[in-house]
């Protein structure tokens, strides 16, 4: 069983990322159930989708993760990596992109709101740890593709390439193709290019 869990805010594309990891599983034939916990996502909230694939074989029964559940966590946003650490497994891997968004919240507060500050504070947090932590600098992979609609893809890829769940960059490519709108299939194609070169 791999279970993977997606965070991310509204609208950075972590629903359809989950959607293109189904697709990825269900092409080689594993059941696999997904969810999504969405908190005032159209306004800048936060969107958790949870991933749970058969690779062995195994029926999968429950959709949702419970803490410290996930052998894959691929966060798009350093505070919401931040959110949801304690889902993460032991011997687990956190991806994590290291731009932040910065919330209404933060917006408000007197406080600066420091995406390096948070993604220091992730690496000390499981350097004690079995855990592994994959910073992502999203913002220059993004640049190179022209495009900030490929986060999601570059975080897939990231992940995908960075540790042992058995899904290939060629299954990544198969579930774009089949799940992502035709006029940015070319886009996300390079994105995964891109990561492939690293």
């Amino acid at each position: 069983m791999i279970n993977i869990l997606l965070a991310g805010v509204g609208g950075q594309g972590t629903v359809l990322a989950a959607k293109v990891l189904a697709q990825a599983a269900q092409d080689k034939g594993w059941n696999v159930r997904t969810a999504e916990t969405i908190g005032m996502a159209q306004r800048g909230g936060n969107v958790v989708s949870h991933v749970r694939m058969g690779d062995a074989g195994e029926s999968v029964l429950s959709p949702l993760l419970g803490r410290k559940g996930a052998d894959l966590i691929i966060a798009f946003e350093p505070g919401e990596a931040a959110r949801v650490v304690p889902y993460l497994a032991p011997g687990g891997t956190l991806v994590s992109a290291t731009s932040a968004l910065q919330p209404v919240t933060a917006a408000l507060s007197k406080k600066p709101y420091v995406a390096a500050d948070l993604v220091a504070g992730i690496e000390r947090a499981l350097a004690q740890t079995s855990q592994t932590f994959v910073p992502i600098d999203d913002a220059a992979l993004c640049a190179q593709v022209g495009s900030r609609k490929v986060l999601n893809t570059i975080l897939l890829a990231s992940a995908l390439s960075q540790t042992d769940v058995a899904l290939t960059l060629d299954d990544l490519r198969d579930a774009i193709r089949a799940c992502v709108k035709p006029r940015f299939v070319g886009m996300n194609l390079e994105a995964i290019d891109l990561v492939d070169e690293l």
